[in-house]
């Protein structure tokens, strides 16, 4: 993949983050409106900040790096596969997805597509994409501190969620 194609791979994604924003804030509105409690807040700017390094850091260190031959396209297709998870996974939850972790009191817990086969099938769409966003430029360097670093924030966002998610049948 090229220089210029990776740059705009980054860019669509970062597209997609954007609508993921939108999606979330209207979300965020009607959840409160329903009275719903928003968990673990403290964390939320740490995560939109390692995933704004994700990208920032996966086009500079592209830059001076060639991808494999191989490797680089198979990483493209990890990486569409991960966003049709994300997208699975956004429309199953419906108003109660969000990228903060809000419960809406008395909601139904959402045991349907993805959900049936994972408690966090998301989350499996965020270890997979940091893997492989970086990876199809070459940027192994940040594919590895984005995945190390971001385990350590999910077993936080985890731990959260689990734990709000208790009160919900």
């Amino acid at each position: 993949m090229t220089g210029k194609r990776f740059s705009a791979l980054i860019a669509l994604v970062a597209a997609e983050r954007v609508l993921e924003l939108v999606v979330s804030k209207r979300n965020l509105k009607w959840s409160t409106a329903q009275g719903g409690k928003e968990f673990g807040a403290g964390h939320y700017p740490v995560m939109v900040a390692l995933h704004s390094a994700l990208l920032v850091g996966s086009v500079v260190e592209a830059r001076r790096r060639r991808p494999h031959p191989v490797l680089g396209p198979v990483m493209v297709a990890v990486v569409l596969a991960a966003q049709g998870l994300r997208w699975w996974c956004i429309t199953t939850l419906g108003r109660q997805w969000n990228t903060r972790v809000v419960v809406v009191p008395g909601a139904a817990r959402v045991v349907d597509g993805p959900y049936r086969l994972l408690p966090h099938p998301n989350y499996v769409a965020v270890v997979t994409e940091g893997a492989a966003l970086p990876l199809a430029g070459g940027a192994w360097l940040t594919a590895v501190v984005f995945t190390v670093a971001n385990a350590a924030l999910l077993r936080t966002r985890i731990r959260v969620e689990n734990e709000a998610l208790q009160g919900l049948t």
